[in-house]
């Protein structure tokens, strides 16, 4: 029979941030075991979750094959960004493992991503409704679906617009705790995943040494107090853990405007707006972070944009496919080349020179749109007059049935202070693993594919 242990994922999380700021997180540690994870090729949110939950490499013949937190289908030519089908995760889950061990095991997963159709009993997961009108309404998918309603009615709306965005706050992070509180009432699962991502995008606007971090980390101690009390009064066993460590950034790289410049990119013009065109290029980039996915249809054009790739400056590694076979990336999805920044760099997805030809989706929130990750959309763009007046109107005509855009974000990426995705970083910055109990001779660093055996533990052996 399993122990009931719950997972909160503290996304950002390093030992250079437990300390005075986070008393919650810091009590965890001293009273358990904190061990440093070295997170897989590419640092990113799919990538990392999948190898925890299944143990697997992202690339090789038997890896997940999540190579980012988005790549180019091939088949379609289009770049596709944050789906949420778990069919796309191969490999066997840990709670397809554990349900081995005991049948009766049920899980409940809150916000991990590719959370959509998965093994798992009950999950909840952000799911807006795009009317047709193009307003975005914040929702949730959930398993069993009449869960969505159970939480909504008490908890109010998911706050879609605090989990991403300039707005984005705690509140977000409070909703799904709460939420993943209630689930466990009401469903009594025995593995509970929770996802906690308020920490991730402070660090990524702010940077890990502005002054207001210690704020951020203890708003997100107190939300981890709160599940560690609840958890604790129902005998569950608790481990906290985080995907990879946010560095410092100062200097961006637009690989797609050199692979443009370089007359290898391709974009087709638009009501005087560009947009890449994809299918028709001979290279072109999927940035992620401070990784980015080369893909080159003309199998006689690899070496000349793998040379192109090692003269910009900011590229640290080019990985070719024998390199990225070295470092388990790779895969069908992923691209004939993965670039990985040197230290306080991260890629743009940004690939039009001249910003009034920029599409009029670069303005705005649109992740799924955006042929890459654009962590602009954490800011309000500081050259609008009045912001918040321009968004009211906004708002108004859209309820009023007009469509109109929330052109609110900048094209400047040097306000971006942070970044992730090298798997190359200091020990106070890795991210971390905290257990409550801990086998004896433990290593001090362990692989995040490490991560599904820690939970089997957690969930089967007697302490």
């Amino acid at each position: 029979m399993a122990y009931p242990t719950v997972v909160i994922n503290v996304v950002g999380l390093t030992s250079a941030l437990i300390g005075e700021a986070s008393p919650r997180i810091a009590q965890l540690a001293g009273r358990g075991r904190l061990q440093r994870l070295r997170p897989v090729l590419p640092a990113v949110t799919c990538s990392v979750q999948s190898s925890m939950l299944t143990g697997l490499h992202p690339g090789g013949s038997d890896g997940h094959g999540v190579v980012g937190n988005g790549w180019y289908d091939r088949a379609s030519a289009e770049v596709r960004f944050w789906r949420q089908s778990n069919r796309l995760v191969d490999g066997e889950k840990v709670w397809e493992t554990a349900r081995k061990r005991d049948p009766n095991l049920t899980t409940c997963t809150m916000f991990w991503w590719f959370n959509m159709y998965s093994s798992a009993e009950f999950s909840v997961t952000p799911r807006p409704m795009y009317l047709a009108d193009g307003r975005k309404i914040p929702d949730v998918y959930t398993r069993p679906a009449e869960l969505r309603d159970e939480l909504q009615q008490r908890l109010g709306r998911f706050p879609l617009f605090r989990f991403w965005g300039p707005a984005t706050s705690i509140a977000s992070s409070r909703w799904i705790a709460e939420a993943a509180v209630l689930a466990h009432r009401s469903h009594r699962p025995t593995l509970t995943l929770v996802y906690l991502p308020h920490l991730d995008y402070a660090l990524q606007k702010l940077g890990p040494d502005h002054p207001d971090i210690p704020t951020h980390v203890r708003e997100i101690d107190g939300v981890v107090g709160r599940l560690v009390d609840y958890f604790r009064a129902q005998d569950a066993r608790i481990v906290v853990l985080s995907e990879y460590g946010v560095e410092s950034v100062r200097d961006v790289v637009h690989i797609n405007r050199h692979l443009r410049e370089a007359g290898v990119l391709r974009v087709r013009q638009e009501r005087g707006r560009e947009l890449l065109d994809a299918g028709a290029s001979t290279a072109f980039a999927v940035a992620d972070h401070q990784v980015a996915h080369v893909y080159v249809t003309d199998p006689g054009a690899i070496a000349r944009t793998e040379a192109l790739c090692r003269g910009i400056d900011g590229v640290e590694l080019v990985l070719d496919h024998e390199a990225q076979a070295r470092h388990h990336l790779d895969h069908p999805r992923g691209g004939d080349l993965v670039l990985v920044a040197q230290r306080g760099c991260w890629f743009s997805y940004d690939y039009w020179l001249d910003d009034r030809r920029a599409p009029d989706f670069a303005r705005t929130v649109d992740i799924h749109r955006k042929p890459g990750y654009d962590p602009c959309e954490l800011f309000i763009d500081p050259a609008l007059t009045v912001p918040r007046l321009r968004i009211a109107a906004t708002l108004l005509r859209k309820r009023l049935g007009f469509r109109a855009l929330m052109k609110v974000i900048p094209l400047d990426p040097s306000l971006v202070r942070g970044s992730h995705g090298r798997v190359d970083q200091s020990k106070d910055h890795q991210p971390v693993l905290i257990t409550t109990g801990g086998q004896a001779g433990a290593p001090d660093e362990i692989s995040c594919r490490a991560v599904k055996d820690v939970i089997l533990r957690e969930l089967f052996e007697t302490t």
